[in-house]
């Protein structure tokens, strides 16, 4: 497929694996990257020493184009911008925070930048701050999310209609079918995490990719509004977050509750009551686990196939 999108990043494919705190490290950028999608290293856990470490050795790992992503409200940001530089990477997805911020600097350097978005509001903003594309996130999505809850299929249109620059669809992607319904809104890639977080090469342990695969319908709840909301997998810390929240915690309580390194307890560490467990709706979809690759072509060739389903249907009526 050719289109702004494959242009943009010189990709084969227009899938794109979200940058994920604890979840996606070189090793599966590079994995995804090679076979023909974008990766990208996630340095929201990222020490910028780490970050460094983990661009250098993706760098060995693939001749292809990978990107990072930047959460902008994350302390250190002005340092791992710098070495973003310095170890030239030419791609930045950038969240959290105002794209006017960082921007203008990496354009300057050269750097293609895509800002994360989950209304119409912060996409035109992204765009007059002149990033390169969007990706604009349903509600479905894991880890933080919009406290509008606009879901995916409302979001994706509203957004296209409303900028110029292309649209990535983000928030409950995981399968080919999945991919051609945000092609039908106007879309021009897809970023998917949940899928990928289950990957061989992912960094998220192996009990937390287990509980992923046991995921059901109903086991991920938006909580944390009135903190950072984010979409958490049911365990203790989620009920106990729960609880909180119905008796009328404020924002400080709930920073006490949350505390520190919580995601990194679970989703790397492996303790699934106490740990936050960031992953998304889609998730009570996914059944296996797989090296990236065959996760990327299975997702492409289902998308080839419904496409061409869809083609041949008779639409005429009777």
């Amino acid at each position: 497929m050719n289109n702004r999108m494959t242009t943009l990043f010189q990709i084969k494919y227009p899938i794109i694996q979200a940058g994920m705190v604890w979840c996606s490290g070189w090793r599966l950028a590079s994995a995804v990257s090679n076979a023909g999608g974008l990766g990208v290293i996630g340095a929201g856990s990222m020490y910028p020493e780490v970050l460094k470490e983990h661009i250098q050795k993706c760098k060995q790992a693939t001749a292809h184009p990978f990107a990072v992503n930047v959460p902008l409200l994350y302390p250190n940001v002005g340092e791992i911008m710098q070495i973003i530089v310095e170890e030239g990477v030419k791609i930045v997805f950038t969240s959290a925070g105002n794209p006017a911020s960082w921007t203008g600097f990496l354009k300057e350097k050269g750097i293609i930048v895509v800002h994360v978005i989950a209304n119409t509001k912060f996409a035109l903003k992204a765009e007059a701050c002149g990033v390169d594309a969007i990706v604009a996130e349903g509600f479905e999505a894991g880890g933080h999310n919009g406290r509008e809850e606009t879901t995916t299929l409302c979001l994706i249109p509203m957004v296209v209609k409303a900028v110029t620059i292309p649209v990535i669809a983000a928030g409950g992607v995981g399968s080919g079918a999945a991919m051609l319904a945000a092609f039908a809104l106007g879309a021009e890639a897809v970023q998917i995490g949940s899928a990928f977080a289950i990957a061989d090469e992912s960094s998220a342990h192996p009990n937390f990719k287990s509980e992923i695969l046991a995921a059901r319908e109903g086991d991920t709840k938006l909580r944390m509004k009135k903190l950072v909301p984010v979409r958490l997998l049911k365990n203790s810390f989620a009920e106990a977050v729960a609880q909180a929240e119905a008796e009328g915690a404020d924002a400080e309580k709930l920073q006490q509750l949350l505390g520190r390194a919580r995601a990194k307890l679970g989703m790397f560490e492996g303790n699934m009551e106490e740990g936050e467990l960031e992953i998304g709706q889609v998730s009570a979809m996914l059944k296996e686990i797989k090296p990236a690759a065959e996760i990327l072509q299975s997702i492409w060739q289902e998308f080839l196939t419904e496409k061409e389903r869809i083609n041949r249907l008779d639409f005429r009526l009777i």
